[in-house]
């Protein structure tokens, strides 16, 4: 345990140094001023250090491991079944039906909405937004739509595991609604939708999804682990854009439509 802490920290070090030299060597070598408040900085630094080890230790011993054996327990067919034995006969003699996997559909929903609401890079954009608009982009109603997008776009990416749909005619479709969308959206909400579908790929959502992809493809017969366990993200990406988007048009509609009954 040890040992995988200090290898862990080790590696943090070796990946922030590049960016701590990129910093400084603009600020010293470029810019040719001294940093303010430099004591507070380089505290700063130790403290992502020590976050980004801990947040990377616990991901692999916690959140990799839960999220597969999630996937592995909700798509066990003597779960699904309800059957009392594990037996590998009964196991064969059972047949399912992508209806027949609800439960996992419904963990992707929870699993997509709770991480996102707790991503810290979509609660900075949120903030920043709420900022730079004078309060006109709520923080919290923000937050909810894009991860109500996340939630949705998983528990879709989930069903095309189970079913064995090519990927590409998701995404193809999806992004035919996200252009039509942008022709229509209020144009002050359009680049944020955009940038709201990048910061789901981040620090807390994207390990949980990918174990539960990975552990998905490899209990669904027929499946194959790099074929239909990976893909998941694409959907946490694209379906905030359409759900942000959304969220704006109809706050525009519930506005026009209030303003012309008063």
């Amino acid at each position: 345990m040890l040992s995988q802490i200090g290898t862990t920290i080790l590696a943090t070090v070796r990946d922030v140094l590049p960016i701590a030299a990129i910093l400084f060597g603009f600020q010293f070598a470029i810019i040719r001023k001294p940093i303010p408040n430099l004591g507070k900085v380089l505290a700063g630094f130790v403290w992502v250090l020590i976050g980004l080890s801990l947040f990377l230790i616990g991901l692999e011993w916690a959140l990799f491991p839960l999220g597969k054996l999630m996937a592995q327990q909700l798509t066990d067919p003597v779960f699904i079944s309800g059957l009392t034995e594990a037996g590998s006969e009964a196991q064969a003699a059972i047949e399912l039906h992508w209806q027949d996997y609800a439960w996992v559909y419904v963990f992707a929903f929870l699993i997509g909405f709770s991480t996102t609401i707790a991503e810290p890079s979509l609660i900075a954009v949120a903030i920043k937004a709420n900022e730079v608009s004078g309060g006109a982009i709520g923080i919290w109603g923000l937050r909810i739509a894009v991860a109500f997008g996340v939630a949705i776009g998983i528990s879709l990416g989930c069903y095309r595991i189970v079913v064995g749909d090519p990927i590409h005619w998701y995404i193809l479709v999806g992004y035919v609604v996200v252009v039509i969308q942008t022709v229509f959206a209020p144009k002050l909400i359009v680049p944020l939708a955009y940038d709201s579908g990048g910061v789901t790929t981040s620090t807390v959502t994207v390990p949980l999804v990918a174990a539960l992809g990975l552990g998905l493809a490899e209990t669904v017969p027929g499946r194959s682990p790099l074929i239909d366990g990976f893909g998941l993200i694409a959907f946490a990406s694209l379906f905030p854009i359409m759900s942000v988007m959304a969220y704006a048009q109809l706050s525009e509609f519930i506005a026009k439509r209030a303003k012309t009954q008063s």
